[in-house]
C-alpha cells in the first residue's frame, strides 16, 4: 500500500495497478524506475518549457542556497533574488508599469487574483462589485476560488457551496458575456477570468475575434479582465505572454508553471497600474494576504536562471516554429477512425480528441488510452473531453516532433485494434 495520496487519482485503482516512479529526465525525455524511456508529451503538467536536466538552473539554486535559502518577505523584507525577479517579470509583462505579487503556484495565483480584484473595488469605493464571471470549459486551479471558477463540472462535484457570486458564460460567445454583465448589473461585476487558450478543459484556441471582443466588453463596463496565463505564460504561444499575442493588456495576469519550468514551485500575479495603484496609495492600509513562501530566494533564483535559458536559446521563436510543425505532424491523426478532431495550431499546445461516440459506446476505452501511450513510449494524460494532451517542452527537436506523432499514430492503431 502506498502512503502517498496522489492528486487527481482514483486511489483504489492506484493501489490495484501500482505506481509508476519517474526517476530521471533529460531534455524532452523521462525514464521510470524500470528503465523505460518516454517522450514527455505534456512537459510534465504543462510546465517544463525548457526541458529536463538543466544544470544551470540547479547550479543557480545551489549558489543561492549557500548564501540564503529563504526568508520571509512579509511587510518590508526582501532579498536580492526576489527583487531581481520581480523587476524582470514586470519588464516582460505586456502592460507597462506592472507590479508583481509572487505566490507558490498557479492555484495560489488565482486565489490571490480573486482577492485582489474584490479588494480593489472596495478601495476605489465600489464595494458592490463582487461577482466573478467564468467560462464553461475553464480550469483555474483547485483552491477554493479556482474550484469555484471551474467550468469543468466534474471538478465542482462533491464540495458543496464554495465561493459565492460566480456566474458562468459560454466559452466562445462575446455577446453572452455582454448580456451577463448587463443582467447582473455593471456595478456588481468585479472581474472576468479568461484563459487565452483553454487548457485542461480540452485545448481550445479562441475563436477569431473572441479575445478582442471580451476585452472590449470589459473595458466598456469597467470589469477587470484577468488573463489566466498559468499555462500560456513564458513562451508557450510564441510570446512571453499570450496576452501580448492578442494585445489584451489585462488588468491582472495569473502565471506559474513556465516561470521556473517547474524546477521549483512558483507563481505570480502581475497587476497593471490601474489595479496596484490604489493598494500602494497612502491610506490604503495593509493588504492582509500572502504566503509563507512568497518571494522564496532559492525559488526566485531558479526562475531567473530559467528565464535566462528561454532568452539565450531563443525558445520564443522556437515555439513559433513548433506551432506549425506540431500541427502538421499531428494532422494525419484526424483521419483515424477513433479520432474525431485534432486541435492544434495555436502555440505549442494540441489535443488529439478520442471520438466521443466511441467513448460512450465503450466505457473501458478512456482508461486504456494512457497505458497505450506508455507502451509506445509517450508519457501523456487525457483531458476533460477525453482528448490526449500534447504540450511538450519548447526545446523539442524536429526529430522529437516526428517521434511524438509516430508514437501517437501507433497508439491510435492499438486502440482501434483492441475495440
Amino acid at each position: 500500500m502506498t502512503r502517498f495520496w496522489h492528486p487527481f487519482a482514483d486511489m483504489a485503482a492506484v493501489q490495484n495497478a501500482g505506481e509508476v516512479s519517474i526517476v530521471r529526465g533529460q531534455g524532452s525525455h523521462i525514464w521510470d524506475a524500470d528503465g523505460n524511456r518516454y517522450l514527455d508529451a505534456t512537459a510534465s503538467l504543462w510546465y517544463c518549457n525548457v526541458g529536463h536536466g538543466r544544470t544551470e538552473i540547479v547550479d543557480a539554486v545551489t549558489r543561492q542556497m549557500r548564501d540564503l535559502e529563504a526568508y520571509s518577505t512579509f511587510q518590508d523584507l526582501t532579498n536580492p533574488a526576489t527583487a531581481a525577479l520581480a523587476e524582470r517579470v514586470a519588464d516582460l509583462a505586456p502592460v507597462p508599469g506592472s507590479s508583481v505579487f509572487l505566490t507558490s503556484g498557479g492555484s495560489d495565483s488565482i486565489d490571490s487574483a480573486t482577492k485582489i480584484a474584490r479588494r480593489y473595488w472596495q478601495l476605489i469605493g465600489e464595494p458592490d462589485r463582487q461577482v466573478l464571471i467564468r467560462r464553461e470549459r475553464a480550469y483555474h486551479g483547485m483552491h477554493t476560488a479556482g474550484t469555484s471558477l471551474s467550468g469543468i463540472p466534474a471538478n465542482l462535484e462533491g464540495y458543496g457551496g464554495l465561493l459565492q457570486d460566480v456566474v458562468e458564460v459560454p466559452w466562445n460567445d462575446v455577446e453572452t458575456l455582454r448580456a451577463a454583465i448587463e443582467g447582473i448589473g455593471e456595478g456588481r461585476v468585479a472581474a472576468f477570468f479568461c484563459e487565452p487558450v483553454i487548457g485542461a478543459g480540452g485545448v481550445y484556441a479562441p475563436p477569431q475575434g473572441y479575445l478582442e471582443g471580451v476585452r472590449a466588453a470589459c473595458r466598456e463596463t469597467g470589469v477587470l479582465f484577468i488573463a489566466d496565463e498559468v499555462i500560456t505564460g513564458f513562451g508557450r504561444t510564441g510570446e512571453w505572454f499570450a496576452s501580448e499575442r492578442w494585445a489584451l493588456e489585462p488588468d491582472l495576469i495569473t502565471c506559474a508553471k513556465g516561470i521556473t519550468s517547474g524546477y521549483l514551485p512558483l507563481g505570480a500575479v502581475i497587476a497593471a497600474p490601474r489595479v496596484w495603484e490604489p493598494f500602494f496609495a497612502p491610506g490604503a492600509g495593509m493588504f492582509r494576504h500572502g504566503y509563507t513562501y512568497t518571494g522564496h530566494a532559492a525559488v526566485s533564483a531558479a526562475a531567473l536562471a530559467n528565464l535566462d535559458v528561454i532568452e539565450r536559446e531563443g525558445l520564443l521563436s522556437r515555439a513559433r516554429e513548433l506551432e506549425g510543425r506540431l500541427a502538421t505532424a499531428l494532422k494525419p491523426l484526424a483521419d483515424a477512425p477513433l479520432v474525431s478532431e485534432v486541435r492544434a495550431g495555436v502555440g505549442v499546445l494540441a489535443a488529439v480528441q478520442i471520438d466521443p461516440e466511441a467513448l460512450g459506446a465503450d466505457p473501458t476505452l478512456l482508461a486504456r488510452v494512457v497505458p497505450a501511450c506508455r507502451r509506445h513510449g509517450i508519457m501523456t494524460r487525457t483531458l476533460a473531453t477525453g482528448a490526449i494532451q500534447v504540450s511538450p517542452p519548447l526545446s523539442l527537436s524536429d526529430d522529437e516532433v516526428d517521434e511524438l506523432a509516430s508514437g501517437l499514430a501507433r497508439v491510435v492503431e492499438d486502440l482501434e485494434a483492441g475495440r
